[in-house]
């Protein structure tokens, strides 16, 4: 199994104390002084894939049904395994993967598989560099649940070398109480926060609930760095398959253009996955240039196009510097 890049004996200081100190049964927590965390050398935090899963990360992906969330995860996770690209992140350097799915039926895992493979230009250094877990697989009556400890522990002989775990999806794979209950994630919690110690990164993937939020309790996103959320666009067609907005509603150290919302949307032609991006900012900076020229007031254009009137005025102004719009 990876461990973190840092264990406790950096942060201990010499109290001199030893084994025997120890009370059987009591945990024996450590403490640093705050100039002993600054003098440190620790390691360079680096990601898994930039910008939006760092080494030691907890991530999670959520949409409604049917808009591309094993799409997004298992594109993802390929350009991971080989150190590549996938829609506008970049994996730096090959890491392994082990993908939990939960739900799909092997036939369709295979045939997602191969239109990745297909299209990319990259592969893993070796075959091992990206493991399935597909429950579809498994002995008919067996189950996983990743909130019981002993499910956790049976994972443990897959995680050796693992440096990202993807759970396809918190609804199938984890069972621990009612989903809006707080209390029901604690044991998952306490796995995941373990994982990360160990020096591996989570992806989970989830359902959108009722409104634009992730579905069950809040508490989940409490310790994550990362919550990705796919909706669909406005205009959508449902003859258009897999196109949809790529949201970042929480991302820790993640700032200017990585940022930003974009579209994604997938074409498989002649079996390979293809893959094509454009930034939100600029469809909703024509949006906002048709109307103003039609004559609309801020506030129409506001209540049209869902945007604040501040962020309206704001685009004006920016296509007034670009001689794109006269008053």
């Amino acid at each position: 199994m990876v461990h973190s890049p840092y264990t406790i004996e950096h942060l201990r200081p010499d109290t001199g104390s030893s084994d025997q100190d120890l009370t059987p049964g009591v945990p024996n927590f450590e403490t640093i002084t705050l100039g002993e965390l600054v003098r440190l050398k620790l390691p360079e935090r680096q990601q898994i894939i930039a910008p939006i899963i760092p080494v030691q990360g907890l991530a999670m992906l959520y949409a409604a049904r049917g808009i591309g969330k094993t799409h997004v995860a298992l594109g993802l996770s390929y350009a991971v395994s080989c150190g590549g690209a996938f829609l506008r992140w970049q994996a730096h350097k090959p890491r392994r993967v082990l993908y939990l799915d939960g739900e799909m039926p092997a036939q369709a895992l295979q045939e997602r598989a191969r239109q990745i493979i297909a299209a990319s230009p990259h592969q893993p250094p070796t075959e091992d560099y990206f493991r399935l877990l597909s429950m579809d697989r498994q002995s008919l009556g067996l189950s996983l649940n990743l909130a019981k400890p002993e499910h956790q522990a049976a994972l443990e002989p897959h995680l050796i070398g693992v440096e990202l775990v993807v759970i396809d999806n918190i609804s199938t794979l984890v069972s621990g109480g009612r989903e809006n209950d707080a209390d029901s994630w604690d044991a998952m919690q306490a796995w995941l926060l373990q994982l990360r110690r160990q020096g591996i990164s989570v992806l989970l993937i989830h359902h959108a609930g009722r409104g634009e939020n992730a579905r069950g309790t809040s508490k989940r996103e409490d310790v994550l760095d990362t919550v990705i959320q796919l909706k669909r666009p406005e205009d959508y067609d449902p003859e258009e398959g897999a196109r949809f907005e790529v949201h970042l509603t929480k991302a820790r150290g993640v700032f200017g253009d990585d940022a930003l919302p974009f579209e994604a949307k997938l074409e498989v032609i002649d079996g390979q996955a293809h893959w094509t991006c454009k930034t939100l900012q600029d469809h909703e900076l024509v949006q906002v240039e048709e109307l103003s020229q039609a004559g609309m007031s801020v506030r129409d254009i506001a209540a049209q196009t869902g945007l604040s009137r501040s962020r309206v005025n704001r685009m004006q102004m920016k296509l007034r510097e670009e001689g794109r719009l006269r008053h």
